[in-house]
């Protein structure tokens, strides 16, 4: 159901697309739908949305936004992070709330994850 006036979709940059789908359907178990050779999208993950051709990167240090993953079981899911081919960029710490831990994935883009436990 789309909702008025809140944020329904979010697009990403990706040198590779085929190394985003393989990331994020190991990691996160995410499935695809191709729109070309340039496009491919995602549903039904929290948010839905897609990876675009390009040569460009997000990263929080540049001024991008964030995306904040959540997870029950925080050194679970950095596992399966590093063992997919991902880089753990900032290692695990506390802050009010919970902790967290940042990633790039295998198109140098940089995403978190956070837990409450």
């Amino acid at each position: 159901m789309h909702q008025h006036e809140k944020i329904n979709y979010v697009e990403f940059p990706a040198k590779d697309l085929e190394k985003a789908k393989t990331f994020f359907s190991a990691v996160f178990n995410w499935s695809f739908t191709d729109y070309g050779s340039e496009y491919t999208a995602f549903e039904n993950e929290g948010l839905d949305g897609g990876f675009f051709k390009s040569d460009n990167v997000v990263s929080a240090d540049s001024g991008s936004a964030l995306i904040v993953f959540f997870s029950d079981t925080l050194e679970q899911t950095q596992t399966k992070i590093k063992a997919n081919g991902g880089v753990i960029s900032q290692a695990i710490f506390d802050f009010p709330g919970g902790r967290r831990f940042h990633f790039k994935d295998l198109n140098d883009n940089e995403y978190a994850v956070w837990s409450d436990k």
